[in-house]
């Protein structure tokens, strides 16, 4: 028989290892939707609701309360409650006035970080392409993309943003506000292998043809470690760009 298209039920078993969800209270729970994050890296904003803040007690409250618009992603109402939230998101709830970051913990977990709030968010870039025009597309770690308008996308003082490079994103605006390069002595924020979680100084850039690029970091405690290219999420100089990011 031939597949009717992608599933739309997951078992909570071998759901991501990164959500923080009991595994054997119940068989089911809700799968993300394909949008600007994967699986992996993302929660349903019914978890979120239910799981991690504990707004309600079951599906049938959290549904309720996403659907009526309480939930903000990035300053948009998401109504959807499969919308997936992945890292740096900014999560807001009006009604409460609280503000949400989404963040690794130790152990490389989805989590939440209760913050100020944000006008702006962090976004990697991932690749970026000319388009039609001559001007710059950025391609975002989130999904979104991001026209940068330039008179010749051939010269280098035009062509400043760099696969790598991060860039300050306005909310809801969604303009691009700021820029922060990545290179060595550039403060890093880890997404992925046994530090996630963690932010460490880039030491060393190794440049590899066929493979990722191998980053050496180190900690505030001294401690040297080696990872590849997209674990490292760059968030400043010295200090995170923004304050919600400090320890």
């Amino acid at each position: 028989m031939a597949s009717k298209g992608p599933k739309r039920h997951l078992k909570r078993l071998p759901a991501p290892t990164n959500w923080q969800l009991p595994r054997k209270v119940k068989k089911f729970t809700t799968r993300a939707l394909p949008g600007p994050h994967s699986m992996d890296n993302s929660l349903p904003l019914l978890l979120i609701v239910r799981d991690i803040l504990g707004y309600a007690d079951n599906a049938r409250e959290a549904k309720k309360i996403i659907k009526m618009g309480k939930i903000l992603v990035d300053g948009v109402k998401r109504k959807e409650h499969r919308y997936p939230a992945g890292l740096m998101d900014v999560i807001s709830i009006p009604d409460t006035n609280e503000n949400f970051l989404v963040l690794l913990d130790e152990k490389g977990r989805i989590t939440l970080k209760k913050t100020d709030k944000n006008d702006v968010k962090l976004c990697k870039i991932k690749n970026k392409t000319v388009i039609k025009g001559g001007h710059i597309q950025l391609n975002l770690h989130d999904g979104r993309n991001q026209i940068v308008k330039v008179s010749d996308a051939t010269k280098a003082e035009e062509d400043i943003y760099k696969t790598g490079d991060c860039v300050l994103i306005s909310i809801p605006e969604q303009e691009i506000v700021g820029h922060v390069q990545f290179g060595e002595g550039k403060l890093a924020y880890i997404t992925g292998g046994k530090h996630a979680g963690d932010f460490a100084k880039i030491i060393e850039i190794e440049k590899r043809k066929l493979y990722p690029d191998i980053i050496t970091l180190e900690t505030k405690d001294g401690e040297q470690f080696k990872t590849i290219k997209d674990y490292v999420f760059v968030v400043g100089d010295e200090e995170p760009v923004l304050p919600s990011l400090k320890e």
